[in-house]
């Protein structure tokens, strides 16, 4: 059916006095997934309730509307974000603008593309979203007065396991094969029973400190408190003038990390905590870089011992220049500013 002959159905069931939730599972029932979205099925019962006795799209004089005006592109994101499995076209129709219009704003503007499913930390409630939203603008607000003395202050820090093994990733796994080759074939692995617990402290210029603890041992707040004694310590050798400054400095929040004997010994030590909103690794340096990176060289090694492999661990981060571990923390400006964009959702890249 055309959208006309749509309208015309749910005029029709909406002077029958049918709710729209009757008339969008009516549609639906016949017409399966082409059936107009429940959205513009309301849409078109507020129009008719304002008057509106026509079907066909209303002429627009004057100039043609630009549609990519920021006022169109935030609408346009409310509505996916209300209702993620919205048909380009039903969204065309809502917003007054033509199909391509809408895609364009969804693929080059906004950098969506519609995705199976997937899994992500959690599902953010409003106000999970609305506090990360807050604290990324209140981040952007202090980078901007002094971005050079921001970063120059910034030290962050996040625990990883690291395994005697950790598999391949599928992405790593994969080989050139020739025509009507199969695919190759690995048996199924998994990560190994031995491994150690590291802390990493770093910022823009390398890492600071790490520290590892054995398996069967585990983060107490009072145990962090030691650990930020002795970050405090090689901050004095390796970043002496940071010493003249007061420490910028970002954790998550992990119990350990916000205990009470942890967060006196920040205190004691004069750092400014910079705030980080709950559920949120895409905001945090080590989930979406440090980390997945190391994960990545680490996936087919295999060690004998903890030692070995927190010596291979170590040399892993000697190896780089200052510029990667700068990028990498640097990031966090687009990531907060991309949060803002998308209402507090999460930021894939």
């Amino acid at each position: 059916m055309e959208k006309d002959e749509f309208r015309a159905v749910i005029k029709h069931f909406y002077l029958k006095k049918w709710t729209a939730a009757q008339i969008k599972a009516e549609l639906h029932e016949v017409h399966g997934d082409s059936a107009p979205a429940l959205k513009t099925v309301y849409f078109w019962i507020n129009e008719f309730k304002r008057g509106r006795t026509s079907t066909k799209d209303e002429a627009r004089p004057g100039r043609p509307v630009e549609a990519t005006t920021p006022e169109v592109i935030k609408k346009i994101h409310r509505i996916v974000m209300e209702d993620r499995r919205m048909k380009v076209r039903d969204i065309a129709e809502i917003v007054g603008i033509s199909v391509g219009g809408v895609y364009n704003i969804l693929h080059e503007k906004l950098e969506m593309k519609k995705l199976c499913a997937r899994w992500v930390p959690r599902l953010l409630t409003i106000d999970q979203k609305r506090t990360r939203k807050d604290i990324s603008e209140q981040c952007l607000s202090m980078l901007k007065r002094n971005a050079k003395d921001f970063w120059r202050r910034f030290v962050t820090v996040d625990e990883t396991w690291i395994h005697h093994y950790t598999p391949e990733s599928k992405q790593q796994s994969k080989q050139w094969t020739v025509s009507g080759e199969s695919a190759p074939k690995k048996a199924k692995t998994v990560l190994s029973a031995g491994k150690v617990m590291a802390t990493v402290f770093w910022d823009s210029q390398g890492i600071i400190l790490i520290d590892y603890l054995q398996k069967g041992q585990s983060i107490t707040g009072a145990y962090y408190a030691t650990l930020l004694n002795r970050l405090d310590e090689e901050l004095r050798t390796k970043r002496p003038r940071l010493m003249k400054k007061k420490l910028l400095f970002h954790q998550d929040n992990a119990p350990a990390h916000t205990s009470v004997v942890a967060m006196a010994k920040v205190h004691e030590l004069g750092y400014e905590l910079l705030p980080h909103p709950p559920y949120s690794p895409d905001l945090a340096p080590c989930d979406f870089f440090l980390f997945p990176n190391l994960k990545i060289w680490l996936g087919g090694k295999r060690f004998s011992s903890n030692e070995k492999a927190i010596a291979a661990v170590d040399e892993y981060f000697q190896g780089f220049e200052t510029s990667y571990f700068s990028e990498g923390i640097k990031k966090l400006e687009h990531r907060w500013t991309k949060c803002v964009e998308l209402e507090g959702d999460y930021v894939e890249k």
